[in-house]
């Protein structure tokens, strides 16, 4: 496998919510990690480096990962931890009450990758079936569209985009999505914030994925995009690539 993590500021906020990374365990496989903060000042920053920090932590300890069993059931334990964590800190610290994060996670072995998410930071899969968004945004506007008041374009625009129904550390116990898939040689997942995907169309981050470049300068080139389409929001990515994919099965 090969993997890259990029932040970006953007062209408007002054300082950088967003975190994450993508960190290795004791035997090789990666656990990739984009967090998109809010709150109050600087609370959002607090927010996002706490879940990066816990979560690198938690699995840089943590030995081999043989099924999607044992990898779903890591991803709830240590993400219900950090949950705790940002809750205890938001009230117990006054200047971040209400403070708290998306999260979007991906382990990813030789055979699988289970993804875990809170909020409306999101993963995308290329493979040979295309590519697809395997995260649903936890938002107000999803579930408007989803009960069909209002359509897909006019979500693209609504007002209230924003406004997240779930988040990391927001409530003392958070309910977290989770599904696995198994992987092919060549596969690869798109870890982003919403900086990136409201402003970036999936054409265009097929068309950047699937172009000869590497993995560093296809990151680079998703920031582009979005800083180019206004970059109102900070950019955050992590681009995983399945190279070495175990045949046995």
């Amino acid at each position: 496998m090969k993997a890259v993590f990029q932040t970006d500021v953007g062209k408007i906020r002054s300082h950088n919510e967003d975190n994450g990374g993508v960190f290795m365990n004791q035997t090789g496989d990666y656990l990739a990690v984009v967090a998109d903060g809010m709150g109050g000042h600087l609370a959002g920053d607090v927010a996002s480096e706490m879940t990066m920090t816990q979560l690198k932590q938690f699995w840089e300890e943590t030995e081999e990962v043989t099924s999607p069993q044992q990898a779903e059931t890591w991803l709830k334990e240590h993400i219900m931890k950090v949950n705790e964590s940002l809750f205890r800190h938001s009230q117990t610290n006054d200047h971040c009450q209400g403070m708290g994060t998306t999260i979007v996670a991906a382990i990813c072995t030789k055979q699988f990758a289970t993804i875990g998410h809170i909020g409306d930071s999101r993963c995308y899969l290329l493979n040979a079936n295309g590519f697809q968004q395997m995260t649903e945004d936890h938002s107000l506007v999803n579930e408007l569209v989803k009960s069909g008041q209002l359509s897909k374009e006019d979500a693209e625009y609504h007002p209230r985009k924003h406004v997240l129904l779930r988040a990391l550390g927001t409530e003392q116990i958070i309910e977290l999505d989770i599904k696995t898939v198994t992987v092919d040689e060549g596969d690869m997942l798109l870890l982003c914030s919403d900086g990136l995907s409201n402003k970036v169309p999936e054409q265009t981050m097929v068309d950047v994925l699937t172009s000869d470049r590497s993995l560093e300068e296809k990151a680079q080139a998703l920031i582009d995009v979005a800083n180019e389409h206004g970059g109102e929001d900070n950019i955050t990515l992590a681009i995983v690539q399945f190279l070495d994919v175990s045949e046995s099965r």
